[in-house]
C-alpha cells in the first residue's frame, strides 16, 4: 500500500421544495454541518467511518452522517431518487448515472484509491490461460468494474468481451457458482474474491496490477450541491485526507476499526489493502486535470459499458473538478 496519507426520495418536500432537500443532506444551526456520506463493502470505502470514529469529521467543521448499504447498487438509487448529495463510487457507476440523470451528473472531487491488484479475474484451476477462456461462462456484475477489468484481460489474449459467454449475476454469489462449476471465471473483488480462491477452485489469473492508472474509485458530488456548499465539499475531503494521516500514525487501531466494519479479520483486510493504492491530495491535482488520467479512464470506461450495451457511446461523462482538492489544501482547520 503506497502512502495512506494520503450519499426520502427527490420529491419535493412540501413548500420546501429545494433548500430543504439541501438542509436534509447538511443540516443547519450554528453548529458543525452534517453532511450525508453513504458507505458500502470495500476497504477503500472505510476511512469516512475511521474519521467519524475517531471525531476527525468534527474536528473540521463537520458532522459526518454515515448510511451504510448491502449494495452498491443501493447507493446509485438512492443518489437516483435524490437522497444523496455525495457519494463514493466506481466510475462505472458515476457514468452509469450521468446517463440516467444528466441534469444531475455527478462530479468528481477525489479519487479515494487506485486499485492494483484488488480487482481479479478468477480461473477455474484446470484453466492455465485467459485465452482458454474463449466461449466459456464468465460471472460478471455489469454495475461494478468486473466487466472492464475482463475487457482488459481478454484484450491481451486478443479477445473481446463478445468471445465469451457473459454471466450477470451478484457478487455474493460468484464464489459458490465458481465452486460448482457453473461458470470458468470471474471478475471480483475483495472480499468475493478470497472466498472464491478459498474454496480451492480458482486462481487469480489478471489483476488491476496489470493495468495501472486505469481503476479508480470516486468521491463525487450533485453540481447543484456542490455549487452551493462547496465549503463543506471541501472540509470532507480535508477529513478524508485526516482519516489516511490517522491510519498511518495509528494503523494498527485504525485496521482494528476498518476490519470490524468490514466484517472481516485484520489480517485479511491487511491484505486487501496491499491491492490499493492512496494518494495524497496534494498528488491528486494532475490526476483530475483537464486531459488528465481521470479523464481519459472515464471515457474509456464508458466506451467499456457502450460495447455491454449498458449506456450508448455517446452517453455524457462526468465532469471532474480538481479545484477543490486545491482549495481543501489551502485551508486550516
Amino acid at each position: 500500500m503506497s502512502s495512506p496519507v494520503l450519499t426520502a426520495s427527490r420529491r419535493l418536500l412540501g413548500s420546501l421544495g429545494s433548500a430543504g432537500l439541501l438542509l436534509g443532506a447538511l443540516g443547519c444551526g450554528t453548529g458543525p454541518s452534517t453532511l450525508t456520506v453513504p458507505v458500502s463493502s470495500w476497504p477503500g470505502y472505510e476511512y469516512f467511518p475511521l474519521a467519524k470514529e475517531r471525531g476527525l469529521d468534527q474536528r473540521h467543521g463537520l458532522t459526518l452522517n454515515l448510511k451504510t448499504y448491502t449494495n452498491p447498487q443501493d447507493i446509485v438509487h438512492a443518489y437516483l431518487r435524490g437522497e444523496l448529495k455525495v457519494a463514493q463510487l466506481t466510475t462505472v457507476e458515476a457514468v452509469d448515472l450521468c446517463y440516467r440523470v444528466p441534469k444531475r451528473c455527478p462530479v468528481v472531487v477525489l479519487v479515494l484509491d487506485e486499485s492494483r491488484g484488488a480487482d481479479q479475474v478468477v480461473v477455474n484451476r484446470s484453466l492455465g490461460s485467459i485465452a482458454q477462456l474463449r466461449a466459456r461462462p464468465v460471472a460478471i456484475t455489469p454495475s461494478t468494474l468486473g466487466p472492464f477489468v475482463l475487457s482488459q484481460a481478454l484484450a491481451r489474449h486478443g479477445l473481446s468481451l463478445a468471445d465469451v459467454e457473459l454471466r450477470p449475476m451478484p457478487l455474493e454469489a460468484m464464489p459458490q457458482a465458481l465452486a460448482q462449476g457453473e461458470v470458468a471465471a470471474a471478475a471480483l473483488f475483495p472480499p468475493f474474491s478470497d472466498q472464491a480462491v478459498a474454496t480451492g477452485k480458482v486462481h487469480p489469473l489478471f489483476t488491476s496490477r496489470e493495468i495501472p492508472g486505469q481503476i479508480f474509485d470516486i468521491l463525487v458530488v450533485d453540481p447543484e450541491f456542490l455549487a452551493a456548499q462547496r465549503p463543506a465539499v471541501t472540509r470532507l475531503l480535508q477529513v478524508w485526507q485526516a482519516a489516511h494521516q490517522d491510519a498511518d500514525a495509528n494503523p494498527d487501531s485504525a485496521i482494528a476499526v476498518m476490519s470490524r466494519r468490514e466484517g472481516v479479520t485484520e489480517q485479511a483486510f491487511r491484505e486487501s489493502l496491499k491491492g490499493l493504492v492512496f494518494l495524497p491530495l496534494g498528488g491528486q491535482e494532475p490526476l483530475l486535470a483537464p486531459g488528465g488520467t481521470l479523464p481519459r479512464n472515464i471515457r474509456t470506461v464508458r466506451d467499456v459499458q457502450a460495447q455491454l450495451g449498458l449506456v450508448p457511446d455517446t452517453a455524457p461523462l462526468p465532469p471532474v473538478d480538481g479545484t477543490v482538492i486545491r482549495q481543501a489544501l489551502d485551508r486550516r482547520p
